[in-house]
Protein backbone atom coordinates (compact mmCIF):
# COMPACT_ATOMS: atom_id res chain seq x y z
CA UNK A 1 0.00 0.00 0.00
CA UNK A 2 1.43 3.29 -1.15
CA UNK A 3 2.23 6.10 1.90
CA UNK A 4 2.00 9.41 2.58
CA UNK A 5 5.44 11.56 2.86
CA UNK A 6 3.66 11.98 6.55
CA UNK A 7 1.54 10.68 8.22
CA UNK A 8 -1.99 12.59 8.12
CA UNK A 9 -2.41 12.08 12.17
CA UNK A 10 0.81 13.84 12.46
CA UNK A 11 -0.19 16.49 10.30
CA UNK A 12 -3.09 17.23 12.07
CA UNK A 13 -0.98 16.92 15.60
CA UNK A 14 1.49 19.28 14.24
CA UNK A 15 -1.01 21.79 13.26
CA UNK A 16 -3.48 21.92 16.14
CA UNK A 17 -0.79 20.51 18.88
CA UNK A 18 -3.66 18.25 19.65
CA UNK A 19 -3.34 14.40 20.80
CA UNK A 20 -2.43 12.08 18.09
CA UNK A 21 -5.83 10.75 16.31
CA UNK A 22 -6.15 7.26 15.82
CA UNK A 23 -8.06 7.03 12.98
CA UNK A 24 -6.58 5.32 9.65
CA UNK A 25 -5.50 7.32 6.54
CA UNK A 26 -4.67 5.38 3.69
CA UNK A 27 -3.32 6.41 0.48
CA UNK A 28 -5.56 5.34 -2.83
CA UNK A 29 -2.72 3.97 -4.71
CA UNK A 30 0.38 5.07 -6.17
CA UNK A 31 0.15 8.75 -7.23
CA UNK A 32 0.17 10.35 -10.87
CA UNK A 33 4.31 11.41 -11.26
CA UNK A 34 2.56 14.99 -12.60
CA UNK A 35 1.30 17.33 -10.26
CA UNK A 36 -2.15 19.76 -10.95
CA UNK A 37 -5.02 21.00 -9.90
CA UNK A 38 -8.19 19.57 -8.48
CA UNK A 39 -11.19 20.02 -6.23
CA UNK A 40 -12.32 18.73 -2.83
CA UNK A 41 -15.30 19.59 -0.45
CA UNK A 42 -17.39 22.59 -1.60
CA UNK A 43 -15.13 23.09 -4.73
CA UNK A 44 -11.94 24.17 -2.66
CA UNK A 45 -9.08 24.10 -5.30
CA UNK A 46 -6.02 22.27 -4.50
CA UNK A 47 -2.50 21.70 -6.51
CA UNK A 48 -0.58 18.37 -5.85
CA UNK A 49 -0.25 14.76 -7.36
CA UNK A 50 -3.49 12.31 -7.61
CA UNK A 51 -3.86 8.84 -7.86
CA UNK A 52 -6.11 7.22 -10.18
CA UNK A 53 -6.80 10.40 -12.41
CA UNK A 54 -4.51 12.73 -13.88
CA UNK A 55 -5.08 16.67 -12.34
CA UNK A 56 -5.71 19.62 -14.77
CA UNK A 57 -2.98 21.75 -15.86
CA UNK A 58 -4.70 24.58 -15.12
CA UNK A 59 -6.71 26.44 -12.69
CA UNK A 60 -8.81 27.56 -15.47
CA UNK A 61 -9.36 24.01 -16.27
CA UNK A 62 -12.09 21.57 -15.52
CA UNK A 63 -11.15 20.57 -12.55
CA UNK A 64 -11.38 16.85 -11.26
CA UNK A 65 -12.93 16.46 -7.81
CA UNK A 66 -11.94 13.80 -5.34
CA UNK A 67 -13.71 12.32 -2.40
CA UNK A 68 -12.39 10.46 0.29
CA UNK A 69 -13.87 6.91 0.41
CA UNK A 70 -14.64 5.21 4.29
CA UNK A 71 -14.52 2.00 4.98
CA UNK A 72 -17.80 0.26 5.96
CA UNK A 73 -16.46 -0.09 9.46
CA UNK A 74 -15.65 3.07 9.10
CA UNK A 75 -12.30 3.34 11.09
CA UNK A 76 -10.11 3.40 7.32
CA UNK A 77 -10.25 6.69 5.16
CA UNK A 78 -8.44 6.53 1.96
CA UNK A 79 -7.92 9.77 0.31
CA UNK A 80 -6.30 10.00 -3.64
CA UNK A 81 -3.77 12.66 -2.80
CA UNK A 82 -1.52 13.25 0.13
CA UNK A 83 -2.57 15.97 2.29
CA UNK A 84 1.58 17.28 3.29
CA UNK A 85 2.54 17.44 -0.23
CA UNK A 86 -0.54 19.97 -1.04
CA UNK A 87 -0.27 21.81 2.25
CA UNK A 88 3.33 21.98 1.17
CA UNK A 89 2.32 22.85 -2.36
CA UNK A 90 0.30 25.96 -1.19
CA UNK A 91 2.50 27.56 1.73
CA UNK A 92 5.76 27.03 -0.61
CA UNK A 93 3.71 28.31 -3.88
CA UNK A 94 4.44 24.78 -5.33
CA UNK A 95 1.87 25.54 -7.69
CA UNK A 96 3.68 28.61 -9.69
CA UNK A 97 4.92 27.65 -13.41
CA UNK A 98 8.58 27.64 -13.49
CA UNK A 99 8.73 30.66 -15.87
CA UNK A 100 6.69 32.70 -13.33
CA UNK A 101 9.75 32.49 -11.11
CA UNK A 102 12.40 33.44 -14.02
CA UNK A 103 9.93 36.52 -15.24
CA UNK A 104 9.39 38.03 -11.63
CA UNK A 105 13.12 37.85 -10.29
CA UNK A 106 14.86 37.64 -13.57
CA UNK A 107 17.13 40.62 -14.51
CA UNK A 108 15.34 41.93 -18.16
CA UNK A 109 16.33 44.91 -19.29
CA UNK A 110 12.90 46.48 -19.00
CA UNK A 111 12.15 45.18 -15.28
CA UNK A 112 15.97 46.60 -14.52
CA UNK A 113 15.61 49.89 -16.01
CA UNK A 114 12.42 50.49 -14.00
CA UNK A 115 14.20 49.64 -11.34
CA UNK A 116 16.20 52.01 -11.87
CA UNK A 117 14.31 54.90 -12.60
CA UNK A 118 12.04 54.33 -9.76
CA UNK A 119 13.38 56.51 -7.22
CA UNK A 120 13.01 59.36 -9.18
CA UNK A 121 9.90 58.27 -10.66
CA UNK A 122 6.71 59.85 -9.41
CA UNK A 123 3.83 57.57 -7.74
CA UNK A 124 1.51 58.90 -10.71
CA UNK A 125 3.56 57.34 -13.46
CA UNK A 126 4.49 54.15 -11.56
CA UNK A 127 1.35 53.44 -10.93
CA UNK A 128 -0.17 53.96 -14.62
CA UNK A 129 2.62 51.24 -15.75
CA UNK A 130 1.90 49.19 -12.51
CA UNK A 131 -1.67 48.90 -13.58
CA UNK A 132 -1.12 47.98 -17.05
CA UNK A 133 1.28 45.20 -15.48
CA UNK A 134 -1.55 43.49 -13.19
CA UNK A 135 -4.22 44.06 -15.54
CA UNK A 136 -6.33 41.09 -15.56
CA UNK A 137 -5.88 40.42 -12.07
CA UNK A 138 -9.54 39.92 -11.05
CA UNK A 139 -9.68 36.88 -13.71
CA UNK A 140 -7.21 35.01 -11.84
CA UNK A 141 -9.31 31.93 -10.31
CA UNK A 142 -6.81 30.80 -7.61
CA UNK A 143 -5.59 31.57 -5.31
CA UNK A 144 -8.96 32.42 -3.97
CA UNK A 145 -9.45 36.37 -3.80
CA UNK A 146 -9.27 38.60 -1.51
CA UNK A 147 -8.90 36.31 1.05
CA UNK A 148 -7.16 32.75 0.83
CA UNK A 149 -7.76 29.59 3.55
CA UNK A 150 -7.19 26.97 1.33
CA UNK A 151 -4.44 25.20 3.64
CA UNK A 152 -6.21 25.92 6.93
CA UNK A 153 -9.76 24.69 5.41
CA UNK A 154 -7.75 21.40 4.63
CA UNK A 155 -6.72 21.37 7.66
CA UNK A 156 -10.94 21.10 9.55
CA UNK A 157 -11.67 19.10 6.29
CA UNK A 158 -9.22 16.33 7.33
CA UNK A 159 -9.78 16.79 11.27
CA UNK A 160 -13.83 16.46 10.46
CA UNK A 161 -12.63 12.79 8.64
CA UNK A 162 -10.65 12.12 11.60
CA UNK A 163 -13.57 12.92 14.03
CA UNK A 164 -16.13 10.88 12.09
CA UNK A 165 -14.00 7.90 11.57
CA UNK A 166 -13.02 7.71 15.52
CA UNK A 167 -16.64 8.60 17.17
CA UNK A 168 -15.54 11.76 18.15
CA UNK A 169 -17.75 14.42 19.23
CA UNK A 170 -14.33 17.01 20.08
CA UNK A 171 -10.61 16.35 19.73
CA UNK A 172 -8.90 19.05 22.04
CA UNK A 173 -5.82 20.88 20.74
CA UNK A 174 -3.35 24.02 22.12
CA UNK A 175 -5.66 27.45 21.28
CA UNK A 176 -3.98 29.29 18.32
CA UNK A 177 -3.10 32.34 20.27
CA UNK A 178 -2.04 33.11 23.82
CA UNK A 179 -4.64 34.24 26.89
CA UNK A 180 -7.37 32.57 24.91
CA UNK A 181 -7.63 35.71 22.22
CA UNK A 182 -9.48 35.13 19.48
CA UNK A 183 -7.59 35.92 16.97
CA UNK A 184 -4.58 38.23 15.76
CA UNK A 185 -3.37 41.13 13.73
CA UNK A 186 -0.03 42.56 12.98
CA UNK A 187 0.87 45.98 11.60
CA UNK A 188 4.11 46.34 9.80
CA UNK A 189 5.66 49.98 8.09
CA UNK A 190 8.11 49.31 5.30
CA UNK A 191 10.56 52.68 4.72
CA UNK A 192 11.07 52.82 1.33
CA UNK A 193 12.43 56.89 0.78
CA UNK A 194 14.73 59.22 3.34
CA UNK A 195 10.47 60.96 3.73
CA UNK A 196 9.35 57.71 5.30
CA UNK A 197 11.78 57.49 7.11
CA UNK A 198 11.69 60.98 8.50
CA UNK A 199 7.69 60.53 8.82
CA UNK A 200 8.41 57.87 10.78
CA UNK A 201 8.16 59.51 14.18
CA UNK A 202 4.66 60.73 13.54
CA UNK A 203 3.73 57.64 11.89
CA UNK A 204 4.56 56.07 15.63
CA UNK A 205 2.66 58.82 17.52
CA UNK A 206 -0.19 58.19 15.15
CA UNK A 207 -0.39 54.15 16.48
CA UNK A 208 0.39 55.04 20.15
CA UNK A 209 -2.56 57.59 19.80
CA UNK A 210 -4.73 53.58 19.77
CA UNK A 211 -2.16 51.88 21.97
CA UNK A 212 -0.92 50.08 18.45
CA UNK A 213 2.86 49.08 18.18
CA UNK A 214 4.44 47.98 14.88
CA UNK A 215 7.55 46.89 13.18
CA UNK A 216 9.77 49.11 10.92
CA UNK A 217 11.68 47.47 8.15
CA UNK A 218 14.81 49.68 6.99
CA UNK A 219 16.64 49.19 4.14
CA UNK A 220 19.80 49.13 4.96
CA UNK A 221 22.13 50.20 1.36
CA UNK A 222 21.55 53.23 -0.71
CA UNK A 223 18.05 54.12 -0.57
CA UNK A 224 18.54 56.61 3.11
CA UNK A 225 21.17 56.56 5.99
CA UNK A 226 20.29 54.23 8.94
CA UNK A 227 21.77 55.62 12.19
CA UNK A 228 21.95 53.91 15.63
CA UNK A 229 20.12 57.42 17.01
CA UNK A 230 17.17 56.24 14.49
CA UNK A 231 16.80 52.82 15.09
CA UNK A 232 17.32 53.14 18.64
CA UNK A 233 14.06 56.18 18.65
CA UNK A 234 12.02 53.30 17.32
CA UNK A 235 13.52 50.51 19.91
CA UNK A 236 12.64 52.73 22.90
CA UNK A 237 9.39 53.70 22.05
CA UNK A 238 8.52 49.88 22.06
CA UNK A 239 8.42 49.67 18.50
CA UNK A 240 10.34 46.94 16.63
CA UNK A 241 12.93 47.01 13.99
CA UNK A 242 13.52 44.81 11.00
CA UNK A 243 15.58 44.45 7.40
CA UNK A 244 13.98 45.44 4.24
CA UNK A 245 16.22 43.85 1.68
CA UNK A 246 19.41 45.20 1.16
CA UNK A 247 19.00 48.21 -1.37
CA UNK A 248 15.25 47.56 -2.67
CA UNK A 249 16.35 46.61 -6.11
CA UNK A 250 14.73 44.41 -6.73
CA UNK A 251 17.33 42.09 -7.75
CA UNK A 252 18.07 40.04 -4.41
CA UNK A 253 16.87 36.79 -6.10
CA UNK A 254 18.32 37.14 -10.00
CA UNK A 255 20.55 34.38 -9.48
CA UNK A 256 21.66 32.00 -6.85
CA UNK A 257 24.87 33.29 -6.31
CA UNK A 258 24.07 37.05 -6.25
CA UNK A 259 21.38 35.92 -3.41
CA UNK A 260 24.44 34.31 -1.51
CA UNK A 261 26.17 37.62 -2.39
CA UNK A 262 23.62 39.88 -1.22
CA UNK A 263 22.68 37.20 2.35
CA UNK A 264 25.77 37.64 3.73
CA UNK A 265 25.38 41.21 4.14
CA UNK A 266 21.91 41.25 5.01
CA UNK A 267 22.46 38.71 7.72
CA UNK A 268 25.50 41.02 9.12
CA UNK A 269 23.02 43.99 9.04
CA UNK A 270 20.76 41.83 10.42
CA UNK A 271 22.95 41.62 13.51
CA UNK A 272 24.00 44.78 13.67
CA UNK A 273 20.78 46.65 13.56
CA UNK A 274 19.60 43.75 16.42
CA UNK A 275 16.81 43.10 13.71
CA UNK A 276 15.20 39.54 14.05
CA UNK A 277 12.71 39.64 11.63
CA UNK A 278 13.39 40.05 7.33
CA UNK A 279 11.28 41.12 4.10
CA UNK A 280 12.75 41.32 1.32
CA UNK A 281 11.42 44.27 -1.42
CA UNK A 282 8.00 44.13 -3.50
CA UNK A 283 7.80 40.66 -1.87
CA UNK A 284 9.62 39.43 -4.29
CA UNK A 285 11.32 35.51 -2.96
CA UNK A 286 12.77 32.11 -3.80
CA UNK A 287 11.11 30.00 -0.68
CA UNK A 288 13.80 27.12 -1.57
CA UNK A 289 16.70 29.87 -0.56
CA UNK A 290 14.82 31.12 2.22
CA UNK A 291 16.36 29.11 5.20
CA UNK A 292 19.96 31.12 4.20
CA UNK A 293 18.39 34.24 5.95
CA UNK A 294 19.85 34.15 10.09
CA UNK A 295 16.51 35.31 11.48
CA UNK A 296 13.79 34.33 13.91
CA UNK A 297 10.55 35.00 10.86
CA UNK A 298 10.41 35.93 7.44
CA UNK A 299 7.44 38.37 6.19
CA UNK A 300 8.15 37.78 2.40
CA UNK A 301 4.77 35.92 1.37
CA UNK A 302 1.24 37.14 0.47
CA UNK A 303 -1.37 35.05 0.99
CA UNK A 304 -3.33 36.22 -2.29
CA UNK A 305 -0.55 38.02 -4.96
CA UNK A 306 -2.96 39.01 -7.07
CA UNK A 307 -2.01 42.95 -6.98
CA UNK A 308 1.90 41.87 -6.61
CA UNK A 309 4.51 41.48 -9.23
CA UNK A 310 5.19 38.39 -8.02
CA UNK A 311 2.36 36.79 -8.39
CA UNK A 312 0.95 33.40 -6.72
CA UNK A 313 0.59 33.46 -2.36
CA UNK A 314 0.43 30.75 0.45
CA UNK A 315 -3.46 29.95 0.93
CA UNK A 316 -2.98 30.43 4.71
CA UNK A 317 -4.15 33.54 7.06
CA UNK A 318 -1.37 31.14 9.59
CA UNK A 319 2.03 31.29 10.33
CA UNK A 320 4.20 28.51 9.70
CA UNK A 321 7.14 26.88 9.12
CA UNK A 322 9.85 27.33 6.48
CA UNK A 323 13.05 25.10 8.18
CA UNK A 324 14.01 27.47 10.86
CA UNK A 325 12.20 30.45 9.52
CA UNK A 326 8.29 31.38 11.10
CA UNK A 327 6.35 32.86 8.23
CA UNK A 328 4.52 35.37 9.31
CA UNK A 329 3.02 35.47 5.73
CA UNK A 330 1.13 39.23 4.34
CA UNK A 331 -2.65 38.43 4.84
CA UNK A 332 -4.20 41.77 3.61
CA UNK A 333 -3.75 44.17 0.94
CA UNK A 334 -1.26 46.27 0.75
CA UNK A 335 -2.07 50.35 1.07
CA UNK A 336 0.20 51.22 -1.81
CA UNK A 337 -2.31 48.47 -3.77
CA UNK A 338 -5.16 49.75 -2.02
CA UNK A 339 -4.88 53.67 -2.72
CA UNK A 340 -3.00 53.28 -5.72
CA UNK A 341 -3.92 49.89 -8.38
CA UNK A 342 -7.77 50.04 -6.66
CA UNK A 343 -7.71 53.72 -6.53
CA UNK A 344 -9.98 53.21 -3.28
CA UNK A 345 -9.09 55.44 0.02
CA UNK A 346 -11.31 53.42 2.25
CA UNK A 347 -11.43 50.46 4.71
CA UNK A 348 -14.02 48.21 2.67
CA UNK A 349 -11.52 46.25 1.90
CA UNK A 350 -9.51 45.83 4.63
CA UNK A 351 -12.28 45.13 6.66
CA UNK A 352 -13.46 42.17 4.65
CA UNK A 353 -10.38 40.65 4.28
CA UNK A 354 -10.35 40.91 8.41
CA UNK A 355 -13.65 39.86 8.90
CA UNK A 356 -13.00 36.83 6.66
CA UNK A 357 -9.36 36.18 8.88
CA UNK A 358 -10.77 36.89 12.36
CA UNK A 359 -14.53 34.70 12.00
CA UNK A 360 -11.49 32.21 11.13
CA UNK A 361 -9.30 32.79 13.92
CA UNK A 362 -6.68 33.71 11.93
CA UNK A 363 -3.85 36.32 11.48
CA UNK A 364 -4.64 39.53 9.71
CA UNK A 365 -1.51 41.27 8.71
CA UNK A 366 -1.01 44.78 7.17
CA UNK A 367 2.04 46.54 4.98
CA UNK A 368 1.52 50.16 5.73
CA UNK A 369 4.10 52.42 3.91
CA UNK A 370 5.47 55.38 5.69
CA UNK A 371 6.07 56.66 2.21
CA UNK A 372 2.50 56.54 1.01
CA UNK A 373 0.67 57.41 4.45
CA UNK A 374 1.96 61.11 4.55
CA UNK A 375 -0.53 62.52 2.24
CA UNK A 376 -3.38 63.98 4.02
CA UNK A 377 -6.19 61.02 2.69
CA UNK A 378 -4.06 58.15 2.83
CA UNK A 379 -3.36 58.87 6.77
CA UNK A 380 -6.67 59.72 6.99
CA UNK A 381 -7.49 56.00 5.60
CA UNK A 382 -4.92 54.34 7.89
CA UNK A 383 -6.59 56.39 10.98
CA UNK A 384 -10.00 54.71 10.80
CA UNK A 385 -7.81 51.07 9.75
CA UNK A 386 -6.36 51.60 13.28
CA UNK A 387 -9.62 52.73 14.69
CA UNK A 388 -11.12 49.89 13.34
CA UNK A 389 -8.54 47.23 14.58
CA UNK A 390 -8.85 48.65 18.63
CA UNK A 391 -12.72 48.04 18.59
CA UNK A 392 -12.20 44.92 17.50
CA UNK A 393 -9.50 44.35 20.78
CA UNK A 394 -12.07 45.80 22.74
CA UNK A 395 -14.94 44.35 21.71
CA UNK A 396 -13.84 40.98 20.24
CA UNK A 397 -10.71 40.05 21.80
CA UNK A 398 -8.74 40.50 19.03
CA UNK A 399 -4.67 40.29 19.72
CA UNK A 400 -2.59 42.92 18.23
CA UNK A 401 0.87 42.15 18.42
CA UNK A 402 4.15 42.86 16.89
CA UNK A 403 5.68 40.17 14.44
CA UNK A 404 8.73 39.28 16.65
CA UNK A 405 5.45 38.45 19.06
CA UNK A 406 3.78 36.70 17.05
CA UNK A 407 7.25 34.45 15.95
CA UNK A 408 8.11 33.73 19.65
CA UNK A 409 4.48 32.57 20.33
CA UNK A 410 4.00 30.16 16.82
CA UNK A 411 8.12 28.87 18.61
CA UNK A 412 6.85 28.74 21.51
CA UNK A 413 3.55 26.54 20.79
CA UNK A 414 5.13 24.56 18.39
CA UNK A 415 6.50 22.96 21.48
CA UNK A 416 3.76 22.58 23.32
CA UNK A 417 1.82 19.33 24.59
CA UNK A 418 -1.76 18.11 26.26
CA UNK A 419 -1.42 16.32 28.98
CA UNK A 420 -4.78 14.56 29.98
CA UNK A 421 -5.18 14.07 33.64
CA UNK A 422 -8.51 12.80 35.13
CA UNK A 423 -11.24 14.37 33.06
CA UNK A 424 -9.15 17.47 32.25
CA UNK A 425 -6.41 18.42 30.06
CA UNK A 426 -3.73 20.89 30.57
CA UNK A 427 -1.29 22.56 28.23
CA UNK A 428 3.11 21.35 29.08
CA UNK A 429 5.58 23.26 27.96
CA UNK A 430 7.81 26.74 28.12
CA UNK A 431 5.15 29.52 28.18
CA UNK A 432 2.43 27.42 28.50
CA UNK A 433 0.79 29.91 31.36
CA UNK A 434 -0.25 31.76 28.10
CA UNK A 435 -2.22 28.77 26.47
CA UNK A 436 -5.33 27.71 26.32
CA UNK A 437 -6.76 24.46 26.10
CA UNK A 438 -9.52 24.41 23.31
CA UNK A 439 -11.87 21.98 21.31
CA UNK A 440 -12.79 20.78 17.93
CA UNK A 441 -16.24 20.04 16.91
CA UNK A 442 -17.56 18.69 13.47
CA UNK A 443 -20.37 20.84 13.21
CA UNK A 444 -22.89 20.95 9.69
CA UNK A 445 -20.23 21.79 6.69
CA UNK A 446 -17.30 22.67 9.31
CA UNK A 447 -15.21 22.68 12.32
CA UNK A 448 -16.21 24.94 15.16
CA UNK A 449 -14.58 25.86 18.05
CA UNK A 450 -14.57 26.43 21.70
CA UNK A 451 -11.97 27.94 24.03
CA UNK A 452 -11.21 27.39 27.52
CA UNK A 453 -10.46 30.96 29.35
CA UNK A 454 -8.87 29.71 32.48
CA UNK A 455 -5.08 28.15 32.12
CA UNK A 456 -4.33 24.49 33.10
CA UNK A 457 -0.84 24.64 32.34
CA UNK A 458 2.30 22.76 34.44
CA UNK A 459 4.12 24.39 36.30
CA UNK A 460 6.79 22.59 35.13
CA UNK A 461 5.60 24.13 31.84
CA UNK A 462 6.46 28.05 33.31
CA UNK A 463 10.30 27.63 34.67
Amino acid sequence: MPEFSQSVGSLLSDFYRCPQLAADFTLAADLRPVAGYFRIKEGLIYFGRLSGVQPAATADATLPETCPKVSQEGKTISLSFDPAEVVANLRLEGYRADGESSRNNGGSLVRWLYYVLRPVMPVDVRKHLQRLYLRGWDRIRFPHWPVDRSVDRLYEWLLALAMEAEGTTEVPFVWFWPEGYSSCAGITHDVESSAGRDFCAQLMDLNDSYGIKASFQVIPEKRYEVTRAFLDSIRKRGFEVNIHDLDHDGDLFSTREQFLERVSKINRYGKEFEARGFRSAVLYRRLEWMNELDFAYDMSVPNVAHLDPQRGGCCTVMPYFMGDLVEIPVTTTQDYSLFHILCEYSTRLWEEQVATITQAHGMATFIIHPDYVIEHRARKTYEQLLRYLADLRTNHNLWIARPGEISDWWRARAQMQLIKERDTWRVEGRGSERARVAYARAEGNGIVYRVEQRAHSSARGTQ
